[in-house]
């Protein structure tokens, strides 16, 4: 049985272009769920006073 290194070659090629796209997808959602964390999203009413107002 001989080995077809064409077909190994290509397997292999492959596979290292699936990761680095799987890595830079996964840099590219780190940056946006970091961005969506470190934002401000709560909603204050305007009769909610902020915990350094004193009376």
């Amino acid at each position: 049985m001989e080995i077809n290194w064409i077909i190994i070659a290509a397997v292999l090629v492959c596979a290292i272009a699936l990761i680095r796209y799987l890595i830079k997808k996964n840099q590219k959602d780190k940056k946006d769920v970091t961005k969506f964390f470190n934002t401000d999203t709560t909603i204050r009413k305007e009769s909610e006073r902020d915990e350094d107002e004193e009376y």
